[in-house]
């Protein structure tokens, strides 16, 4: 029989972390989420940041956790959401608090580097979706904004490599990661060298690009005695946590996409080389790295971000209903009644999201929701109608029908979200498993350990091991002309 492995799966969303222990017994897999913190942007002057030393220690306090229970791990493993990052200086200590990804600072910074790079030779090289959050505008708003804070660093480190190096000592960056950047060869074959000094940015901050399931390092000394850990290795898994999620999607042979549903919603399929031409350009999908040398060609739609900020909003205003009865109310609620675009960069950074939603109704001269469970049923419809098209391009661009389409991570729980999914694309929904990331990250270092042989066996332990529930497409009607009424991207999304 083969020994149980255990592995710590550090997760860290855009809006909440958590720390899991994850147990292999060669066939099957078990999660204990030992720890979850909260997370989001820390105002400081007027600017958004990430609390990275907060976060830091939010992790070896769940490492702590893991130590009380199984002292001894096979290996701790680090995803995150993509783009944002730290900068080191000569002697590889953080220069200032990371920016998060919603502040400002980078508005006005397509225009700026299509003035320096065409927005086709952009795409051309790194394939990647053109989003005022990439790596890029972030570092051209550095360059144009606080250049002495620019060239005093000497290495970028993505989040997870941030705090893979402050457990590790070891300054490394890893393949899923780098390729949020839009600065990474959509190819894999390394930085984007030329792109990058086309910019006016600096070549020398780029760290080392490992393949994930590579070893980073052994925790250093004064983090295994403060966590109570014996010695461990960190391992990078797919360190984009949506690379994490979708290693795990329970998908068997051809015909499948997937739907990483959360803060973000990633529309996509699994490939095995990117899609960079013009067609894929115009409809704005990226080409980000995945497990074994694929590539997850995906859109990127703002996802439960927009329910999440009512909730937050209404909570302020002294009412508080939980997710579950806002769904239960949005259930009851008239369908196809308004609808918005969920990417309306009206609904990009954090406020009165209600509001936000209110006015875009009326704006576009629909019927203005007034109850929460009129503005949840929008979200959710909007959303639905949003992956439909999405799902209908990335038919179009790969030349594949897709047959079922796989929700995985915290929106399955959501169970109208799925079933409407299902009902507006016409496609059978597979939802599961919602622990996709940290069961992502765990049958990573699971892999590179040798304990299964390949993504397929990663899959296969996933099937194994997770709850799913398939919904079919109701036959409702007003879908075809919802779609109609869905309005279009704004220009440059």
């Amino acid at each position: 029989m083969t020994a149980t492995a255990s592995y710590a799966a550090i997760d860290l969303g855009a809006a909440s972390g958590r720390v899991v222990l994850g147990a292999f017994d060669g066939q099957r897999l078990q999660l204990e989420e030992v720890h979850r913190f909260n997370n989001g942007p820390v105002a400081v002057l007027e600017r958004l940041h990430w609390d990275a030393l907060r976060l830091l220690e939010e992790i070896k306090a769940g490492l702590a956790r893991c130590a009380a229970r199984q002292q001894r791990l096979d290996g701790i493993g680090i995803d995150t959401w993509g783009v944002d990052f730290g900068l080191l200086s000569a002697s590889g200590e953080l220069l200032g608090a990371p920016y998060h990804y919603r502040d400002p600072h980078t508005h006005g910074m397509f225009t700026e580097a299509f003035q320096r790079v065409p927005r086709e030779e952009i795409y051309a090289q790194t394939g990647i979706q053109f989003m005022e959050i990439n790596t890029l505008y972030q570092l051209l708003s550095l360059a144009l904004r606080r250049p002495a804070l620019l060239a005093a660093a000497r290495t970028l480190l993505f989040m997870p490599d941030l705090l893979s190096y402050w457990l590790t000592g070891v300054a490394r960056s890893e393949y899923s990661i780098a390729s949020t950047s839009q600065l990474y060869q959509a190819t894999g074959a390394g930085w984007a060298s030329d792109l990058i000094e086309k910019l006016g940015l600096p070549n020398r901050i780029w760290p080392e690009v490992a393949a994930p399931g590579t070893p980073v390092g052994p925790l250093l000394p004064n983090v295994a005695t403060e966590t109570g850990l014996a010695p461990t290795t960190v391992i990078a898994p797919a360190c984009h946590d949506t690379g994490s999620a979708v290693a795990a999607v329970p998908g068997q042979g051809q015909g499948w996409a997937f739907i990483s549903s959360g803060t973000w919603s990633l529309v996509g399929a699994e490939l095995q080389a990117p899609i960079c031409n013009g067609a894929a350009r115009a409809g704005n999908f990226t080409n980000e790295g995945g497990v074994a040398g694929t590539i997850r060609f995906l859109k990127n739609v703002a996802g439960l971000w927009l329910l999440q900020e009512c909730h937050r909003t209404w909570a302020q205003q002294g009412d508080s209903p939980t997710f579950e009865q806002l769904t239960r109310m949005a259930a009851a609620a008239p369908p196809l009644v308004s609808l918005v675009d969920p990417d309306d960069p009206r609904f990009a950074t954090p406020g009165d999201m209600p509001r936000h939603i209110q006015d875009c109704c009326a704006q576009t001269g629909q019927r203005v929701p007034q109850s929460q469970a009129e503005i949840v049923r929008c979200i959710l419809e909007s959303l639905a109608l949003k992956y439909r098209t999405n799902v209908a391009l990335l038919e179009r661009l790969t030349g594949n029908a897709v047959n079922v389409i796989h929700i995985v991570g915290g929106g399955v729980r959501n169970k109208l979200l799925c079933q409407l999914t299902a009902d507006a694309t016409g496609k059978p929904v597979t939802a599961g498993p919602a622990e996709a990331a940290a069961a992502g990250n765990v049958m990573v270092q699971a892999l590179a350990q040798g304990r299964v042989a390949s993504l397929a066996e990663v899959r296969e332990v996933v099937r194994q091991s997770s709850e799913m529930r398939r919904y079919e497409p109701a036959r409702s009607v007003g879908w075809d002309d919802a779609a109609q009424r869905l309005p279009p991207e704004p220009a440059g999304q």
